[in-house]
């Protein structure tokens, strides 16, 4: 099943069929151990909805956190590499990837993440912008994974590549994430076979289109929900985006005014453009 939120409602897909209910807060409605068997059962307190869902959505989050994992995928520990080698920290990605412990960084708050069809930044001060697809988890307080969504962890590629250090100023900053278009919510872990796919349009016309299979990813889930876990206490819960395989070839780089539209099965696709803040 698929819940939305527009700011004042909810919004279920089930079975084929379209519910909607008021709620004074998204934060109790999601962030509660045993999501899907709580939504199944409160069913009848929801309202059956004709036509399609014509309301705008907001992303799916409350006054949540947004983490973030680093090097889950071969693709993501060859590109970080490649941008901080003249900088001498090539080296690090190599040791991330194959230690124990994950990469794991605060990546966003709620007011800088945006939903479907918001606008994403690039930052002014960077010269090489890429977005990153991710499967993204929904983890409740108590520590375990509720449900999943789409992320787009925009990240300034080349203030990282000066030195990786400056990690947070490449990942945090207004509108530096999105978020959406719903949380996807099952009995049993998400199949991981299916793939992320990412397309990217400028002026109409595809300039990138990369996929690949959530399966590729080097590191297990709940291994990241619990390493986050470990000194963090998330009083409503917790998003974390899991780590990117698709990264667009190095002289590539975002625009003002391009289009990003990642896609993973049985979750939806989230669409953004891209903006920058005016002087």
């Amino acid at each position: 099943m698929r819940i939305y939120y527009d700011g004042q409602s909810a919004f279920l897909q089930y079975d084929g069929k379209l519910y909607s209910r008021g709620i004074s807060s998204w934060d109790t409605l999601i962030n509660r151990k045993k999501l899907y068997q709580f939504l199944l059962e409160d069913l009848d307190n929801w309202t059956p909805m004709t036509g399609a869902m014509t309301v705008e959505v907001l992303p799916p989050i409350g006054s949540q956190e947004v983490w973030a994992a680093g090097v889950t995928y071969m693709r993501s520990k060859t590109a970080r590499m490649e941008e901080a080698e003249q900088a001498g920290g090539g080296e690090f990605y190599d040791r991330v990837y194959d230690a124990d412990r994950p990469e794991l960084f605060m990546k966003a708050t709620a007011d800088r993440v945006v939903g479907p069809g918001g606008t994403v930044l690039i930052r002014r001060d960077s010269s090489w912008n890429v977005p990153e697809p991710e499967l993204t988890l929904f983890i409740s307080s108590q520590g375990t994974i509720e449900g999943y969504t789409i992320g787009n962890d925009m990240s300034s590629r080349s203030i990282e590549g000066e030195n990786p250090l400056y990690l947070p100023q490449a990942k945090v900053y207004d509108n530096c994430a999105a978020l959406g278009p719903c949380i996807y919510v099952t009995r049993e872990p998400i199949d991981r076979i299916p793939g992320i796919s990412m397309e990217i349009f400028r002026n109409g016309e595809a300039v990138f289109e990369g996929s690949i299979a959530i399966d590729q990813i080097k590191r297990d889930l709940e291994d990241l929900v619990l390493y986050l876990y470990r000194e963090c206490t998330f009083p409503q819960g917790c998003f974390l985006m899991t780590g990117t395989g698709i990264v667009p070839p190095d002289e590539f780089t975002l625009k003002v005014d391009d289009e990003i539209r990642i896609h993973i099965d049985s979750i939806g696709t989230l669409v953004n453009k891209v903006g920058m803040k005016p002087l």
